[in-house]
Formats: C-alpha cells, sequence, structure tokens
C-alpha cells in the first residue's frame, strides 16, 4: 500500500488547516449539567507521526486529518466549523444575519459550534438554518441554535430538499433500535479509543452525544433547480434525491462562488448501503447529480465545500474532485452490473471488482467508509434482492441450526478449533472468523472459540482500510470477549424526533412494536381524536395487524379516545421493543 498511495503528497494536510481561526478549549464539551458529549482529547494518541502496526496507514492517514477541529473560514463571508461532531456546520453571513447549513447532531455540541463562531464574528440572529438531508447529523442540533417559537413567528426560515419529513420518519423513526444497535458496530462508539481501539469514523470521528431535537421544515424546496434570496444571499438549490440519503440537496452560492455538495462529494467513498443499514442507494443517480452539478456550477466555483471533511479551492482542483467522484460512483454501478450479467453472485462480484488505475490510487477515492466490497453487493441488491438464485439460499437453516450441522459435519468444536489455529498461524483470518462463527452460534458458551473468533476479528480490523469496518470488527471482537455491553435504558427516538413526524409514521411505530402471539385473538377498532391538531383516525386491529385510516370516525368502535398526539407519541415510545 505504501508503495502504491501518494503518502508524499501533502495537499489535504494543508487544506484541512487552511483558514483556520480557533478552536474550543481543552476540545472537550460538555451540557450545562457537566455530562461530556465531545471529546477530543481522546484522540491525542494520533499526533504521532508514525502508523503503528495495528492501524491500516491509509485509515491512519485520515484519522489524522480527522481531528482537524475549529472555526474555519472558507471564503469572505463563509465559515464552517468542523470537527466538533462528525459533520460540518456551515455559516453564511447575509445582509442583516446567519444563515445556518445543517445544525450538528445533538443540541450541545450545535450551540457550543455557534458560539465558537460568535467568539470570533459579529453576534448576528439566525435568519434561516438549511437542512441538506435527513440524517440525523445534519438536523439534530437545531434546538441548540434557534427555538421553535422563532420558527413559528416567522424570525427564522427552516429550508429543506422534498420528502425530508418523510425520510426522517422512515429511517429515523421506524427502524431506530436496531439501526441504533448496529450503529455501534458502525461507528465504534463504545470501543476504546486508540492504536488498538476506536480511531475514526471515516466522515468524522464519530457522533456526539447529547439532545437530538428536530423542528420540521417551513419552506421546502421541490424543484430541480430552485433559487431563494435570504437575507441578501442569493442560494440555488438543486435537488439530489435518492443518492447519500433518500431527500438530500447541494446548493450554490453565486455570491460567494462556492459550491455545497451536501454530503455528495466527500474526501473517500461513500456508502451505497451503510453498516447501520439502510434503503439502498442509487449509485446512477448519485453519480448524475454530482456530474450535473459540476456542469451547471462547475465553471463559476472557486471553491467546492461539503458537510464532512474539508473544502477544495481552486476551479481546476475542484473540477478533478468532482470527476472522480462521478466515475467513482458510476465505475462500481456499472462493472458490479456487468459481472452480475455475466453470472457473478455478491461475494463473487465482491471479490473481482476493483477500481481503475488513475482512480484507485486518488486519496479522495479510498475506502475509508463505505468500500468497493460492501457498495458492490449493494448494487446486486438494489437491482435483483437479496437472493443470490442458489436455490440452497432460498431457505436456509437459521444460523443456530445450520452451524451444529456444519461443525458436526466438520467433526465437532474440538477438531474445528484445532484446524482453525492453524490456519489463523497462516494468516487466514477471514476463513477463521467466518468458521468460528459456526462453532460460536453452535455453542454459544465455548469460551475457546469465542477467542479466537475475537482474535480474527481483532486482526481483521488492524488491516482494515475503512474506518467502519475497523469499527465493526473490534467491536465484535469486544462483544465476545466481554458480552453484549449492558447500558442504562433511555429512549432511542427523542421526543422532538417523533413529535416532529407526522401521525401516520406514529400510528405505524405502533403497528411495528405489536406482539402477533398476543394480539392473535382480538379483534377491534378505536376511534382516536386529537385535541392539539384536529386530525381524527380508526385504528383497526384484526389478523394481528394493526392498521389505520386517518380522517374518520367508526361506528360501533370499541372505544373512542380523545387526547393529544403528546399522549400518542409516549405510548408509541414507552420502554420496550413490543406492545
Amino acid at each position: 500500500m505504501a508503495a502504491r498511495l501518494p503518502f508524499g503528497d501533502r495537499q489535504d494536510h494543508e487544506d484541512v488547516r487552511r483558514g483556520f481561526i480557533a478552536t474550543i478549549p481543552d476540545g472537550v464539551i460538555r451540557t450545562q449539567s457537566g455530562t461530556v458529549v465531545w471529546n477530543l482529547q481522546e484522540y491525542a494518541f494520533l499526533s504521532g507521526a508514525d502508523t503503528p502496526p495495528t492501524v491500516n496507514p491509509s485509515l491512519w492517514r485520515m484519522a489524522q486529518l480527522n481531528t482537524a477541529n475549529g472555526l474555519f473560514e472558507v471564503a469572505h463571508g463563509i465559515y464552517q466549523v468542523r470537527g466538533l461532531d462528525i459533520a460540518n456546520m456551515t455559516i453564511i453571513e447575509g445582509a442583516t444575519g446567519l444563515v445556518v447549513v445543517d445544525t450538528l447532531a445533538t443540541c450541545d455540541v450545535a450551540r457550543a459550534a455557534l458560539e465558537l463562531y460568535y467568539a470570533h464574528r459579529p453576534r448576528r440572529p439566525i435568519v434561516a438554518i438549511v437542512y441538506t438531508h435527513s440524517h440525523v447529523d445534519h438536523f439534530g442540533g437545531v434546538k441548540g441554535l434557534v427555538s421553535e417559537a422563532d420558527v413559528r413567528a416567522g424570525r427564522v426560515r427552516i429550508i429543506a430538499p422534498d420528502g425530508f419529513m418523510a425520510a426522517v420518519g422512515g429511517e429515523n423513526v421506524l427502524a431506530g433500535l436496531p439501526m441504533a444497535r448496529r450503529a455501534q458496530f458502525q461507528f465504534g462508539g463504545l470501543l476504546p479509543r486508540g492504536e488498538r481501539g476506536q480511531v475514526d469514523a471515516g466522515l468524522g470521528k464519530g457522533i456526539a452525544r447529547g439532545t437530538v431535537s428536530l423542528i420540521a421544515p417551513t419552506d421546502v424546496i421541490t424543484g430541480a433547480i430552485e433559487t431563494r434570496t435570504i437575507d441578501g444571499v442569493e442560494i440555488v438549490f438543486q435537488l439530489a434525491p435518492e443518492t447519500e440519503a433518500p431527500a438530500e440537496m447541494h446548493m450554490f452560492y453565486p455570491g460567494l462562488r462556492v459550491l455545497n455538495m451536501a454530503e455528495n462529494a466527500t474526501h473517500h467513498l461513500h456508502n451505497f448501503i451503510p453498516l447501520r443499514g439502510a434503503v439502498v442507494r442509487d449509485p446512477r443517480m448519485w453519480s448524475r447529480y454530482v456530474a450535473e452539478a459540476m456542469d451547471r456550477f462547475g465553471p463559476m466555483t472557486d471553491v467546492l465545500i461539503g458537510q464532512h471533511h474539508w473544502p477544495v479551492w481552486g476551479r481546476d482542483a475542484v473540477r478533478q474532485h468532482l470527476g472522480r467522484q462521478r466515475d467513482l460512483y458510476k465505475h462500481i454501478h456499472d462493472q458490479a452490473l456487468r459481472l452480475m450479467n455475466l453470472g457473478y453472485r455478491p461475494a463473487e462480484i465482491a471479490e473481482a471488482l476493483e477500481l481503475p488505475p488513475g482512480l484507485d490510487e486518488c486519496w479522495s477515492v479510498r475506502g475509508h467508509y463505505g468500500t468497493v466490497s460492501h457498495n458492490a453487493k449493494a448494487v446486486y441488491q438494489r437491482y435483483l434482492s437479496w437472493y443470490d438464485a442458489n436455490p440452497a439460499n432460498l431457505n436456509p437453516l437459521p444460523p443456530s441450526h445450520a452451524a451444529a450441522k456444519t461443525v458436526e459435519y466438520m467433526g465437532g468444536a474440538v477438531e474445528v478449533i484445532r484446524r482453525a489455529r492453524d490456519d489463523f498461524a497462516g494468516g487466514e483470518y477471514r476463513w477463521v472468523a467466518q468458521v468460528m462463527s459456526h462453532v460460536v452460534f453452535a455453542d454459544p458458551d465455548n469460551r475457546e472459540a469465542r477467542e479466537l473468533a475475537a482474535d480474527a476479528f481483532e486482526q481483521l480490523g488492524y488491516q482494515a482500510e475503512s474506518a467502519t469496518w475497523r469499527n465493526a470488527y473490534l467491536y465484535g471482537a469486544q462483544e465476545l470477549r466481554q458480552g453484549v455491553a449492558k447500558l442504562p435504558p433511555r429512549p432511542v427516538l427523542s421526543p422532538d424526533l417523533l413529535a416532529a413526524v407526522t401521525t401516520e409514521t406514529v400510528f405505524d411505530l405502533v403497528a411495528v412494536r405489536l406482539n402477533p402471539e398476543r394480539a392473535a385473538d382480538h379483534r377491534m377498532r378505536i376511534n382516536w381524536s386529537f385535541t392539539d391538531t384536529g386530525e381524527r383516525a380508526v385504528l383497526n386491529l384484526e389478523h394481528a395487524t394493526l392498521t389505520y385510516t386517518l380522517g374518520k370516525t367508526a361506528t360501533g368502535a370499541r372505544a373512542s379516545i380523545t387526547t393529544t398526539r403528546r399522549t400518542l407519541d409516549a405510548i408509541a415510545v414507552r420502554r420496550g421493543p413490543e406492545i
């Protein structure tokens, strides 16, 4: 890798520090009660120049770049706060106030970011907040910046892309519990920081802790290209749906000659599907929207920014960066489909597909977050589903049953472990991890198997260029050795997040938590009337399935409930996964 990649190229190291003004004291952000929600001191070990043997050199480089933090001037009148969460906050100075693009993930870090800006720039009011897309690290801190009362009074506009609220409800609400669990593997939040633990998350250091909030948009961008002038700042919006998020948009600021690509042109390969889980993204359209932005805005752009990572300065450099991102996503999409047409299955495609020379050695396309391997599988899933057309995989035994039979056929756990130790000594860590998974699923209490599986995961993590793969492997190893972490109970969904979504989404959340065995013998209809929203609905339970009709009242209902939406929200998120 050292011979193939341009480690001597220092351009990113210069760009990541360009325009630096100041940062927060001690690199620590606390709540008013003193709870630490962001701590950059944990990453002091990254100041070492030499890559340790337990970290991939390419990932070590990215982890060092992602430690840059503070307030930065991008161009005259536009600033970014970077490194105080996984995402960036962009602040544009208008005639009388500020336009803030993305709010970070939680209220406490958002408030700290704004105060850092105010410590060095005039204390102007926020007149508008723009959500670039529907992921929580781009809207969750909004109430750390403005109040809902200011928004209702019209003093602050909230601007978002078409489909924003539906995407927030679908991805963050209905599947919030399993996503939160899987996110621990993707981001490594429960791993120790250090050369043998979490070093980075690819897009940044990690996701801040604290209170997640949401204020619904007041101004939705619905046209493919729309222009707004906000406090004297002209902004051209370009919708880019079904790319990195279901609802996403780019922005061009003509007066500043700055192009903001949201999260669609980061300094690495992104995910077609993240390890935490999501709907598969469309890399073909992703590439097309990058190309459209490049063609429409590129000739007028002096600075390229995003809501992660650092800017790119200079028209030639901007065009080169966007061209690489355009070709990166299109190449993986096209070549995965080519191999599918040749009869390759997902794992075979992942093994065979490579980036072409001239692209593969560029830092801005390396797999520090997404990987060619799992993105290629995502393309297969998008077009052909989970089924690989091998009938043996159509209705396989559940993992524990299949594992027990596999281990039995292989001569028993003792023999499997003995042979796996030889393969481990030979460096066949992928195979050892795979075969030890069978032994652990067959006998979860087999300590020897758990330790060997953990050793294999650990080695795979140390080798991984992707921060998310490293975190997943190392967290898997930690759980094998220590068991599942027992965390204090806390709601996966914040009250603000739930309150901001539609009543339809809340009823859907209640429905997906229904235990069918407990509901099997029940049949009923319930009328709901919400005094605070004026909404009515009929909830129907039949065949152990909960359905609903909005705007109706049923005659002969089992019960009629008059209450508030807040009460329904509380029912939907009460402790426990089922009702």
